[in-house]
């Protein structure tokens, strides 16, 4: 054959690679495909089959019960940390008993952090912080319990222990802490009198809460800055919440509940500003949970000074939901949104004032006022963005006045 066949030959694929797609980009883009709406139950086949291959390929018989049990709650867990599964069984156990620890936990996978520590508690004179990680509780791992079972565990007797693993945030270290249940009492508002500050600590807001914090603002008497602490505010009524609002704000909307399928509650503040009542400044912090995330809020939204840090985003509701084979789900049902339609139940409350590490603070005086004494920052990107639009101001001449 002649060389020039031969080179004919060879060239020829080398020329179709980089011509056929230039012709190919030459011509009318194909159309996109419609895809078809998936199916959102079209994986139950592919769970049937698993569950098939598990049964009749493991050596030993497996607990498919348990394995169900677990597949259903780490489902229910990637739509909220919240929700539940519960077993006929879990359903015919007896109440744990009064008692108590003072912990309040929140499960993130395979461990659990703690958002609350009732004051007086066992779980506080053990050194136990908010931001602080149990990992095991009984020797028993964090990650197959349900937040259900889980608060379950903390209650018991009165004098019965526990025992958890604890990662303690500030030191980095993994203890095992073993603390004894007790009935816990109502915990007391925390007051405490600073020059011309007034610092108040609510616990929570529980019903009482605005009466108890209105008897203590009359007894102090007027012309005091306001500090009120929610850093470790956990837990409560929305109602209550509302209440202690009226009583720092005044009548006015103070979060809206939002339900599938329903219309939206708005829940409005109620009663009347506390006569003689002096400036307003809110603490938050992670360990700020539930009615009190919308009451900071209210504050925020009302333009008065919020100080700390993004609160923990856990507003929301449960509801039990019976199942067909006897068991049942405790499922996230209902969520608030704030005054300034924060979603509480994703972002939580972001303040006007962020100050790191405020949360287990002793005392968070010094801070508090050091970030107060800044100007605000929306103040502050109102001042910046009012500079940049403002026209230069000409020089007068010698003997005149600028118009």
């Amino acid at each position: 054959m002649h060389p020039r066949t031969w080179l004919a030959l060879l060239t020829l694929p080398l020329v179709g690679t980089f011509t056929v797609p230039l012709l190919q980009q030459a011509g009318p883009a194909p159309k996109a495909e419609s895809k078809a709406p998936q199916d959102p139950l079209a994986g139950l086949s592919d769970i049937q089959d698993v569950l098939a291959l598990v049964r009749d390929n493991y050596v030993d018989p497996p607990d498919l019960e348990k394995v169900l049990g677990g597949g259903i709650q780490g489902a229910l867990e990637r739509a909220h940390p919240l929700n539940s599964y519960l077993s006929p069984e879990d359903l015919r156990l007896p109440d744990p008993g009064p008692a108590e620890t003072g912990l309040r936990l929140f499960k993130r996978g395979i461990y659990a952090l703690v958002v609350g520590v009732v004051p007086g508690s066992p779980a506080q004179r053990a050194g136990i912080q908010v931001g602080d990680v149990v990992r095991k509780l009984e020797g028993e791992s964090i990650g197959p319990l349900g937040s259900w079972h889980l608060e379950r565990r903390l209650r018991g007797p009165v004098g019965s222990e526990l025992a958890l693993h604890r990662y303690a945030a500030t030191s980095a270290q993994v203890t095992r802490v073993v603390l004894k249940r007790e009935r816990l009492a109502r915990p007391a508002l925390a007051v405490r009198r600073d020059g011309t500050d007034l610092v108040v600590g609510l616990p929570d807001l529980s019903e009482g809460r605005a009466a108890e914090l209105a008897a203590v603002l009359s007894a102090q008497g007027s012309g005091a800055r306001l500090i009120l602490d929610l850093r470790s505010c956990h837990g409560g009524r929305f109602q209550e919440g509302a209440k202690v609002a009226g009583l720092l704000l005044g009548s006015g909307p103070f979060a809206t509940l939002q339900e599938a399928g329903q219309a939206d509650q708005v829940l409005v503040r109620s009663g009347e500003r506390l006569s003689g009542l002096g400036s307003l400044v809110v603490l938050q912090a992670p360990g700020t949970v539930g009615p009190a995330e919308a009451l900071a809020s209210a504050v925020r939204k009302a333009g008065l000074p919020t100080v700390g840090e993004r609160t923990a985003g856990l507003a929301v509701e449960c509801t039990r939901v019976p199942l067909r084979q006897g068991g049942a789900v405790e499922l996230v049902t209902r969520r608030w949104v704030g005054a300034g339609d924060e979603k509480l139940d994703r972002q939580g409350v972001v303040p006007e004032r962020g100050v790191r590490g405020l949360q287990n603070e002793a005392d968070p005086l010094p801070k508090v006022r050091q970030a107060l004494e800044k100007p605000s920052p929306d103040a502050a990107k109102t001042i910046e963005k009012t500079a940049s639009l403002r026209l230069p101001i000409p020089t007068p001449a010698p003997g005149r006045e600028v118009a």
